[in-house]
């Protein structure tokens, strides 16, 4: 799993906001504090506020906030609007086919696994983000990593991923 830059920024910039004592900050507060640009904090924020985690404050004080409390806001969905779904199906099977196959059709198109498998993945993967939220990271350290292994021991009892049977295909 790789973590994209504006996932890293956009996260680092919500603990940011989330420890405010205020409440709220302003862009330039975010982007000295986090040693980042204003214009690329902006985009951020921008993104954020489009998708209901933040609200703008208008005025002197003004700056961003969070419109939702940090303990229902979860990684996994947070990560999903600051980048993409680890495994994305729309058109898997057509970016898969093969460089020979013709038409663009998957030569494993009616035998494949390996699509199930992603997508069971993702579901999961997903489901186990969601359990660590905003406010479970803006403790130390050492009690996050205690709180994410609870957290994520919980996970893993609570709803067992369907698991998807692979197929043995022998000559």
């Amino acid at each position: 799993m790789k973590i994209s830059a504006q996932e890293e920024y956009g996260l680092r910039c919500l603990l940011r906001l989330a420890k405010a004592e205020s409440g709220s900050a302003t862009l330039p507060e975010v982007a000295a504090a986090e040693g980042l640009s204003v214009p690329y904090v902006a985009k951020l924020m921008s993104v954020l506020r489009q998708a209901g985690i933040l609200e703008s404050v208008r005025g002197r004080s003004g700056g961003y906030k969070l419109a939702k409390t940090s303990a229902s806001i979860g990684l996994g969905s947070l990560l999903l609007i600051l980048g993409e779904p680890l495994f994305d199906e729309v058109d898997y099977c057509q970016k898969h086919a093969g460089t020979e196959a013709p038409g663009g059709v998957c030569t494993n198109h009616s035998t494949c696994t390996l699509k199930s498998l992603w997508q069971t993945l993702e579901h999961w993967m997903r489901h186990v983000l969601d359990q660590i939220t905003l406010a479970d990271l803006i403790h130390d350290e050492g009690r996050v990593t205690e709180l994410l292994r609870e957290r994520l021991a919980l996970a893993a009892v609570e709803e067992q991923p369907q698991l998807v049977a692979l197929n043995l295909i022998s000559k």
